[in-house]
C-alpha cells in the first residue's frame, strides 16, 4: 500500500513538473533559450519586467536604440541598423567593436553556434516571422 501511494504520488508530482515546463517549436530555440540565461542578469525576455537592460522581446528587426521607455546610451540612439542576424552576431561577440560608447558590458558569445542558437531564440521570443514552422 505505501509503496503504491508513493509512486502515486511521484507521478502526480511528475505530471505537474511537465506542464509547468517551457517547451519550444525547435531544439534551436530551446537551446537558444539557454544560451540567452547568460543575458538574464541584465535582459528579460518579458516586456513588463524591469531590468537593468532593455527587454529583448521583439527585437529581432527592430530599430536598434528605439524601444520606448529605455535610456539607451547616445550611439545606440543614433545607431542606423536593425537588429538582423548579421547585427545581433557582431553585437553577441564584440559589442564594444560595434559602438564604442554602449553602456552593455561585454558578453563575448563568440561561438557561431551558440549565436546561431541564440538568434534562433530571440527570433521566437520577437514573433518572427509571425508563424515559426
Amino acid at each position: 500500500m505505501r509503496k503504491t501511494l508513493v509512486g502515486t504520488l511521484f507521478a502526480a508530482v511528475a505530471i505537474i513538473i511537465a506542464g509547468c515546463a517551457v517547451t519550444y517549436p525547435t531544439a534551436e530555440v530551446a537551446a537558444g533559450a539557454e544560451i540567452f540565461n547568460k543575458c538574464k542578469a541584465c535582459h528579460s525576455a518579458n516586456p513588463s519586467k524591469g531590468t537593468f537592460g532593455p527587454s529583448l522581446t521583439g527585437v529581432y528587426m527592430r530599430q536598434a536604440g528605439t524601444l520606448y521607455g529605455f535610456d539607451y546610451s547616445e550611439e545606440l540612439t543614433n545607431a542606423m541598423f536593425v537588429w538582423d542576424d548579421e547585427h545581433l552576431r557582431k553585437w553577441v561577440a564584440h559589442n564594444k567593436m560595434v559602438l564604442k560608447g554602449t553602456r552593455m558590458r561585454h558578453v563575448s558569445i563568440t561561438d557561431p553556434v551558440e549565436q546561431d542558437y541564440l538568434i534562433a531564440y530571440l527570433r521566437y521570443i520577437s514573433d518572427y516571422p509571425k508563424k515559426m514552422k
